[in-house]
């Protein structure tokens, strides 16, 4: 790799170029360039690649699998909503060491440490300000180097350090001191007031100082002495400071920036929850139209929106069935100009991907617009390409009470779709034997009635679907259903009974019958959907469906903004699996939770939040425009019921995107803190327009730590954007 390859670079069937690839000698950076562009050239790094594929396995290259041998193709797969790169080596050895180099690289950047990871970070730095590559800094470079950096500071403070750290006298920077000049422009006085406060001698954290300081500050729990030495041995530089137990303000800055000094609860990270229960009691991460990759109206349709879907934890995902040309099933946005799949690709792509990040159950929503025959075929492929991983019995194969858990049901593929008849007819044969079914057709159309209000005139009949027995036999615990009231349902609807409503529609009987739709939910599951107004593809906010208990809350997973944050954030907990456990509240059928009146509940716990957004730490550079700085302020947000929905915002601070520092408290009342989740969101300051998005972070109220935290800020796409982050100080206290 560092020698350099050429392989092809391959965008379509008919675009195949040749490219020059190398590795840099920080073996962090790949810098390729083709053979004509002169000194033009492009480079990545190592840390920008979330996965390397080997073989056929992306759409283009399955497109040109006839041309090129799997052995010799790889696709690097990129984090954030970036391209994927297709390659084409010219041997399979030669594909084989850049795949595993490829791997080899990223584990070590997995397995860097913190400091490590900082050190790379300016050199990184150093290497781009330093223009004619002499590996030295003039003056001049560091100026220029402190724009890029979102540092504004004066000519005059920047010399005096910059001559402060010129030890060699020569004028320019080298590495060493540059790393000593980027230590004195990033001295944290915000932590040192706090390492001074509870440090005995001011110079260290003795054992008991730091004792101290995690039990009355971060309000650790449990063994603190063992927890102490825990953390010295972890973040301590100093061996000195090790053999006396002790921690140097260095230790005390590598403790504070580690996942253990981070808002979110690491305890929360891995999976915690029960998950024993009934699938109804979980909130399930879920997408919409998960075929397309852009809008809904002449977007590409893709097989990699599958499979990004679920790298991301999702775990129902929605296939829209149509008609396709040689009696095979296409997969497309009906009666709109985006492009079409095929519905057997789209199975195998889950087959494959399914369980990468998750082995708890994924269910397939299947919109189903075909003929009896090609559900037929629908039905082969799905028994053929996913074999045992398709669930097309009860468990036990007895009829069952209630619906499974993800534990029981760990490995397997859901249908979701229309059923012939009930489950328990199915199980004790008694559904009929002919070929085909005959169900209403009035929930399909009312989805599609919303989806093409604005496309063509759909009159509203209640036809009759035909259904084929093969695909019918598929669904098992997730019969779609048409919804008619939560009196109706009550009554006579079954556990296993799925009804799909437009986001507008759940909005409706949320605010009409919110307690009743809260019970509707503990005991079936409920799958809401954005409104086929949506043409963009935005998202509505998945919270107020939470609210309601509903699981199924599909959202456009390749739209970036506050519905995918809260998304992520909701479903970062509990080891990314895709399901968390809602509420006892909201499982429990006696109780009557209303989310429009939370302080009735028979358990209720007001809390308030308290939020000192102290400093912020090398925030992104927003504006492209030459010598541009931000002017940072922090929005906190709160989601929740709508008496706990609130935001509010800190000062701005003039032209600082590299320490800017605030001391500004915020404070919330909030009355169903099971449901909060808290979005922190930093925005550059424009009086004359509106504000430009810096980063976020969003994560449940639940899994917040308290005390002295940083926040490491996401990039809008939701991939982190080192070493960007913010500290702030958290407080949880009653409502006396």
């Amino acid at each position: 790799m560092l020698v350099g390859t050429v392989m092809r670079k391959i965008k379509s069937r008919t675009w195949k170029k040749q490219r020059y690839f190398k590795l840099q000698d920080d073996c962090m950076t790949i810098w390729y360039k083709s053979k004509k562009a002169g000194n033009a050239h492009s480079t990545f790094s190592v840390s920008d690649v979330e996965a390397v594929r080997e073989g056929h396995q992306s759409e283009v290259l399955l497109s040109i699998a006839d041309e090129f041998p799997a052995d010799r193709c790889l696709t690097l797969v990129f984090r954030g909503r970036r391209g994927n790169l297709d390659l084409v080596a010219e041997s399979a050895e030669e594909a084989q060491s850049w795949i595993k180099g490829m791997r080899k690289l990223m584990e070590n950047l997995e397995n860097m440490g913190e400091r490590e990871k900082l050190d790379q970070w300016i050199s990184d730095w150093f290497k781009k300000a330093d223009k004619n590559n002499d590996g030295r800094m003039n003056f001049k470079e560091v100026q220029d180097l402190l724009k890029m950096m979102n540092v504004d500071m004066n000519e005059h403070h920047a010399h005096r350090l910059f001559t402060m750290a010129d030890k060699s006298q020569t004028g320019t920077l080298e590495d060493d001191e540059f790393l000593f000049f980027y230590k004195m422009l990033t001295q944290r006085e915000d932590v040192l007031r706090v390492f001074q406060e509870f440090s005995a001698d001011g110079q260290k954290f003795s054992l008991s100082d730091l004792q101290d300081f995690l039990r009355e500050e971060q309000l650790e729990a449990g063994d603190i002495q063992q927890y102490a030495k825990r953390l010295i041995d972890l973040y301590e530089p100093s061996d000195t400071a090790k053999l006396l137990n002790a921690m140097t303000f260095d230790g005390f800055l590598m403790y504070l920036g580690s996942a253990e000094g981070s808002i979110f609860n690491p305890q929360r990270r891995g999976i915690f929850q029960d998950m024993n229960q009934p699938l109804c009691h979980y909130f399930i991460s879920s997408s919409h139209n998960t075929y397309l990759m852009e809008d809904q109206l002449r977007g590409q349709s893709s097989v990699e929106g599958y499979i990004r879907a679920l790298n991301r934890g999702c775990r129902c995902v929605e296939v829209d069935c149509w008609d396709g040309a040689n009696g095979e099933p296409i997969v497309y946005h009906g009666h709109t100009f985006t492009s079409k799949i095929l519905f057997r690709d789209v199975v195998t792509a889950v087959g494959n991907y399914a369980f990468k990040v998750s082995e708890y159950p994924v269910i397939l929503s299947i919109e189903n617009h075909c003929s009896v025959e090609q559900q037929r075929v629908m039905a082969q492929h799905l028994s053929h390409i996913l074999g045992d991983k398709l669930l097309k019995s009860t468990l036990d194969s007895r009829v069952p009470i209630r619906l499974p858990s993800p534990e029981d049901l760990k490995g397997k593929i859901l249908l979701k779709a229309k059923k012939i008849g009930g489950l328990e007819e199915s199980l004790t044969g008694m559904a009929e034997d002919s070929l085909t079914g005959e169900v209403s057709d009035e929930d399909e159309v009312a989805e599609i009635d919303e989806d093409n209000m604005h496309r063509e005139n759909h009159s509203r009949k209640k036809s009759k679907q035909h259904l084929s027995k093969e695909l019918s036999d598929c669904v098992v615990y997730c019969k779609s259903v048409h919804f008619r009231s939560f009196t109706h349902s009550h009554i006579h609807s079954k556990f296993y009974e799925v009804a799909s409503f437009t986001e507008s529609k759940a909005r409706k009987h949320l605010r009409e019958s919110g307690a009743e739709f809260v019970h509707h939910n503990s005991r079936q599951l409920t799958r809401v959907y954005p409104t086929g107004f949506r043409t963009d593809s935005s998202n509505f906010s998945p919270q107020e469906m939470w609210n309601a208990g509903c699981q199924i809350v599909a959202l456009n997973f390749q739209t970036a903004g506050e519905g995918m944050d809260l998304n992520d954030g909701l479903f970062s907990q509990n080891g990314g699996c895709g399901y968390v456990l809602k509420p006892s509240f909201m499982r429990d059928k006696e109780e009557r939770f209303d989310p429009e009146m939370p302080q009735k509940r028979d358990d209720y716990h007001p809390v308030i939040l308290t939020i000192q957004v102290i400093s912020g730490q090398q925030l992104p550079k927003v504006n492209i425009k030459e010598g541009s700085i931000v002017d940072p302020l922090v929005k906190v947000e709160i989601h929740g019921v709508p008496m706990d929905q609130g935001k509010q915002e800190t000062r701005y601070i003039e032209n600082n995107g590299f320490n800017p520092v605030w001391y500004d408290t915020l404070r919330f009342t909030i009355h169903t803190p099971e449901l909060t989740m808290v979005r922190f969101v930093v925005e550059d300051y424009d009086k004359t327009s509106k504000n430009d998005f810096v980063g976020q972070y969003t994560l449940p109220l639940s899994c917040m730590q308290q005390g002295y935290r940083h926040i490491h800020l996401l990039s809008r796409d939701g991939t982190s954007i080192p070493p960007s982050s913010l500290f702030v100080h958290v407080r949880i206290t009653d409502l006396e």
